[in-house]
């Protein structure tokens, strides 16, 4: 049976982290096995539980105790249910809530690199991507258009970001993604290349081929590299990729934001030409 509490003290150490704890404080990296997130709204809630992640408690306006939130609440078992009306939510958090539903989840322990690569053909790695929202578009992206996976460099934002993971739509819990916990572009271009993928640099630069190459849909394996908001690519991550990747433009526009471009991106090269078997 669900555990239904109507909220009546602002100051509940329980709703600490729907109001007063940051985002640094939910990662909580000196105690990682009890960091958590915050999934919004009940699509959202429903793919991360779909992805095995744990309920802790959850935050809604009473009216969706027996509507949008009634199967979510059915799926979450016992975990305490705080409701009030939507005023009242949005004073105790301090922002609207999309379609007035919040859910507290334990962080799911990350892959290795490694075994997210090994059976992948087309992969984004996202290097110091700072936008959550550009983050979490990049991912709805990458899910739609072929992406196997997704590797961040140790700067990007938190891909569990309450903003990313609504921006995303919840495909942060549909795609594989882990971070890079070491320097970059090395070690982690040197797992690229001993798992047999060729990467590509997407870059403003003279020297490049066109996204539409042949040479880079006949790829078996190739990674898809993309920068941060306004710098790009750092020098010495275009100089170690093995192609140098520039979109076509007109009207003397000269880039895209990296969220529009990723979605080109990953259009244009998640295809594969020779349709070979399965690695």
């Amino acid at each position: 049976m669900p555990h239904i509490l109507e909220i009546t003290d602002f100051q509940d150490p329980a709703l600490d982290i729907y109001a007063r704890l940051t985002e640094n404080q939910l990662v909580n990296r000196a105690d990682p096995d009890n960091a958590m997130f915050i999934a919004e709204s009940p699509n959202v809630i429903h793919r991360a539980l779909d992805a095995g992640c744990e309920p802790v408690s959850m935050l809604l306006e009473r009216k969706h105790i027996e509507g949008q939130a009634k199967e979510i609440i059915a799926r979450c078992g016992e975990i305490p249910i705080y409701t009030a009306p939507l005023p009242v939510l949005t004073q105790l958090t301090g922002f609207p809530l999309t379609r007035g539903v919040l859910c507290a989840m334990k962080r799911p322990k990350l892959p290795h690199p490694r075994e997210i690569l090994q059976h992948a053909r087309r992969v984004a790695v996202l290097e110091n991507i700072m936008n959550p929202t550009n983050l979490g578009a990049i991912f709805r992206s990458a899910a739609a258009l072929n992406m196997d996976a997704i590797l961040l460099t140790p700067a990007c934002t938190d891909a569990l970001y309450r903003r990313a993971v609504r921006v995303s739509m919840g495909t942060v819990f549909q795609i594989p993604w882990t971070y890079l916990q070491e320097d970059w572009p090395e070690p982690g271009m040197g797992l690229l290349r001993e798992l047999g993928f060729k990467t590509a640099a997407m870059a403003l630069r003279e020297d490049t081929v066109s996204i539409d190459d042949p040479a880079l849909l006949a790829e078996p394996r190739l990674a898809i590299i993309l920068g941060t908001e306004g710098d790009g690519l750092a020098e010495t991550t275009i100089a170690t990729c093995d192609y140098t990747v520039k979109i076509p433009m007109s009207h003397g526009v000269d880039s895209l934001n990296v969220a529009a471009a990723s979605a080109v991106a990953f259009w244009q090269l998640g295809r594969i030409r020779d349709h070979t078997e399965p690695i």
